[in-house]
């Protein structure tokens, strides 16, 4: 498809024969003799690249440059002046023009830097292109879920990592909210700008304004310093509001503020400054039921909730659990590398798989990290889990009896050998989960069976 130009000159007849030469040499060049009307269409039809005379009443080529540029940053323009307007071209490519030419000019020299202007601007895009989606990759590459549910969450926080506006993510405690936050900022525009995360529930509200707001010397009492607040400090990048629910109706308020105007006033100053943020919020509430009950402004949560992102509970996604296991495996080795645990049996997998892990995520990687630093043989068995994650266990005890009434003694002497092979073989660790001594446990153990 060929590519689109558009030539404007207020010499109409100039502007169509130009426009002819370069359709003729295999482009869709478009005259116009208006410079109004220019920019009119820049705003309104694709075009890739501008061809531009200087000198034109109303709107003229430095200000048809502005706009598109404002319009489509990457859109090359080519501006043409007569000589003794030379010095004014020079000024339109320091405020990003391609080139100049100057009148009178051939149609083919024109051509070949219209070419070669939609070249690198092509260029350009695939560069963009081939960084983002390498920046993505790297950054949600530490995430890990091949459920269906999670790969719609990995989609959607690729797909706004570069837009400036608020997300608000929510979902149990320990789903990872924070780490989806981190790595969407990771993955979009602002990456090289700071990423500043606060939790609202870890402050009181005095403190909580002063935190993300800033103050100035003498602002209260031990304000002995004036100190800029994290909305200040996340300038340009991004700022995660975490468990944005407990926050008060005052600071609400204060919040709905910055995001309506853009600015911030410190504690105690006069002026506000103007900040550029990307709000991202996190919260394990219903806000809406926190709405009902007059605990969270609704006018807020409509500023939040322009993109939502529910990150669902582990027990929903149980096939995450494996890949996740293997991961914080491989996490805590390096960070315990003296742990001779390399692997966990399938009856510990089984049990991971099936335990409804009300901490999600976070419980399992304490569990994890558990079972690393306390484990004694290569492969972790079900007794190095935590009591929280083998409490829970269903212990199918009446299979083992073969479906008959058996001897007290020998129901003791199955039960404790049942809860040895539980415990890993930990025979001080079951004595204790038994509730006796070690000498008792033995004894149990070697009963012959009654006849």
């Amino acid at each position: 498809m060929a590519s689109r130009v558009l030539v404007v000159d207020d010499d109409l007849h100039l502007a169509e024969t130009l426009a002819e030469g370069l359709t003729d040499r295999g482009l869709e060049a478009v005259a116009c003799a208006s410079s109004v009307d220019a920019v009119r269409r820049l705003e309104s039809e694709p075009f890739e690249a501008v061809v531009t005379d200087l000198r034109m009443p109303a709107v003229d080529g430095l200000g048809l440059l502005a706009r598109s540029r404002a319009a489509a940053p990457d859109r090359p323009v080519i501006v043409m002046t007569a000589y003794a307007a030379v010095e004014t071209a020079i000024e339109a490519i320091r405020q990003g023009a391609y080139h100049y030419l100057t009148k009178p000019f051939m149609v083919d020299e024109l051509a070949l830097f219209v070419d070669r202007a939609l070249g690198e601007a092509r260029l350009r895009r695939e560069a963009r292109t081939l960084r983002t989606a390498l920046r993505q990759e790297s950054a949600l590459g530490h995430l890990v879920g091949s459920s269906a549910a999670m790969r719609d969450v990995f989609d959607v926080v690729t797909r706004v990592a570069d837009a400036a506006t608020p997300v608000l993510f929510i979902g149990e405690t320990g789903t990872g909210k924070t780490a989806l936050a981190r790595a969407m900022h990771a993955a979009g525009v602002r990456v090289d700008r700071p990423f500043v995360s606060i939790n609202c529930a870890s402050l009181p509200e005095s403190l909580l304004e002063s935190e993300l707001f800033g103050h100035v010397k003498g602002a209260f009492t031990g304000a002995t310093t004036t100190r800029e607040g994290l909305v200040a400090e996340a300038a340009g990048g991004t700022l995660l509001l975490d468990e944005i629910g407990e926050m008060s109706p005052a600071m609400q308020a204060k919040l709905l503020h910055v995001l309506e105007s853009g600015t911030v006033r410190a504690v105690g100053a006069n002026k506000e400054r103007r900040v550029d943020v990307r709000l991202v919020a996190a919260t394990h509430r219903d806000l809406r039921e926190r709405i009902r009950v007059g605990a969270f402004r609704e006018d807020l949560l409509y500023r939040l909730d322009v993109v939502t992102i529910e990150i669902p509970p582990l027990r929903q996604r149980r096939e995450d659990i494996v890949l996740l296991v293997e991961r914080m495996l491989a996490q805590s080795r390096t960070t315990h590398p003296r742990s001779p645990v390399v692997s966990l049996s399938s009856d510990a997998l089984s049990a991971l798989t099936n335990h409804s892990w009300p901490g999600n995520v976070r419980e399992l990687a304490h569990a994890i990290e558990r079972v690393v630093l306390l484990g004694r043989a290569a492969e972790a068995g079900v007794g190095d889990l935590p009591v929280t994650v083998t409490a829970a266990m269903p212990s199918h005890l009446p299979e083992r009896f073969g479906g008959h009434v058996l001897p007290i003694r020998e129901v003791q002497r199955r039960y404790a050998a049942w809860a040895l092979e539980r415990l890993g073989g930990h025979k001080r660790r079951t004595a204790d989960a038994l509730g006796v001594d070690a000498k008792t446990l033995a004894k149990w153990l070697s009963d012959e069976p009654d006849t």
